[in-house]
């Protein structure tokens, strides 16, 4: 056995027996995490389809409708790949944590609404109150996950039910009162929404924050408690995620396309979290791309005004649908080929405690030779007779008594 190192707690070993040394690659908790990297090699196969995809696509809008990508065609269509693509980030935000938020479609709706409601206010007034009011029902929604310890698929649809109270008290369309046009700067809010797509995916693939944001993932029991650390970035995860969803429902509304529609919202929710799979980001949290958000996005918006082209009437929830089923696949095969090695595990480890810096070593005994006999060696030659032996005459037998 190796030496304890002085001022080192035998007990705060790895339960599962792995060395630390091991672990340290591990994007899972150490206490259970499964060792090893994960791979990128499914995130960069998968994204290089997508761009081939969206490349076919865009193609196609082309040749059906070329204004729509130039001049006020293309910043609208930019416009809604924003929207869409804050509301996929808030989605993929909180599948990274492994606690979806289903509330952003009725959080977006909720926030459009107030905006077109307060619009005539100004965008700072009518803005501030909706951004907080978000950022305070995230945080809500954050105590139940991680306080009670439950899903948060199933908490955020709690949460969704009650926004969707509150958008039913409207019983017809509010037309947007502000005068900010967004269509001005569309390529600018484009570019702000890739740049924050891409850097967000490439922060999330660094070793220390994937295992980080990944830590609510379930490892074993999927009630067990996962850490303060875990509830400290779920929390975090929520409140942005619901954040985003307000942000995409202002900007939304504040386009002046027309009324803002009191409706559930459900459907933006199914799309958003489609399009969040659709990018290689895994239903069961923590594994994701870092292209993959922006090109699934430019996608689907491309796809949606083909169709408007070619004069289809498709809803968001066909088109929600197609992304959720497509994106499920997409996740078995992350999980599949985005785990670590199978033989990650057989790298060479400092024998001892396990740490990682660690210089005691065991010596290695050196062999043992021959063990003595259990039994002192007999002789082989004329075994005497054990009941032949004098000492069993030495005494009376009492059994050949007379009184007997």
């Amino acid at each position: 056995m190796g030496h304890d190192e002085p001022g080192r707690d035998p007990s705060a070993e790895p339960s599962s027996g792995i060395p630390a040394s091991v672990l340290d690659n591990a994007f899972d908790d150490p206490a259970h995490g499964e060792p090893g990297r994960d791979r990128f090699a499914v995130h960069l196969v998968w994204e290089s389809l997508l761009l081939v995809a969206l490349a076919a696509g865009t193609f196609l809008l082309w040749r059906e409708h070329p204004d729509a990508l130039r001049g006020d065609g293309l910043r609208s269509l930019l416009l809604d790949a924003v929207v869409l693509g804050l509301l996929a980030l808030a989605a993929g935000l909180s599948l990274r944590t492994a606690a979806v938020n289903l509330a952003v479609g009725p959080v977006a709706v909720a926030a459009a609404l107030h905006v077109a409601e307060q619009g005539d206010r100004g965008v700072t007034a009518a803005a501030g109150p909706a951004l907080a009011v978000a950022a305070l029902g995230g945080l809500a929604l954050a105590l139940v996950v991680v306080v009670l310890h439950v899903p948060g698929w199933a908490a955020s649809l709690a949460g969704a039910a009650g926004v969707i109270v509150y958008v039913e008290q409207r019983s017809a369309p509010v037309l947007p009162q502000g005068d900010y046009d967004p269509g001005r700067g569309a390529p600018h809010l484009f570019a702000g929404f890739a740049a924050v797509a891409v850097l967000g995916g490439m922060f999330a693939a660094v070793r220390a924050v994937r295992r980080l944001v990944g830590r609510f993932r379930p490892v074993v029991d999927p009630a067990r408690r996962r850490g303060v650390v875990a509830a400290v970035v779920t929390s975090g995860a929520l409140v942005g995620s619901t954040v985003l969803a307000a942000l995409a429902g202002m900007l939304a509304a504040s386009r002046g396309t027309g009324p803002v529609v009191p409706e559930a919202g459900l459907d933006w929710t199914v799309l958003a979290v489609g399009v969040a799979l659709l990018a290689g980001t895994s239903a069961y949290g923590r594994r994701g791309g870092v292209f993959g958000t922006l090109l699934a996005v430019c996608l689907v918006a491309v796809l949606v005004e083909y169709a408007q082209a070619r004069g289809w009437t498709v809803s968001r929830w066909a088109f929600g649908a197609a992304a959720f089923g497509v994106g499920l696949l997409v996740t078995r095969l992350v999980e599949a080929y985005g785990r670590p090695a199978a033989g990650a595990a057989a790298e060479p480890v400092p024998v001892g405690d396990g740490r990682i810096g660690t210089s005691w070593t065991a010596s290695r005994p050196d062999p043992v030779g021959d063990w003595p006999p259990a039994l002192p060696a007999q002789s082989t030659g004329n075994p005497v007779d054990p009941w032949s032996v004098p000492r069993w005459d030495a005494e009376p037998r009492r059994w050949d008594n007379d009184d007997r």
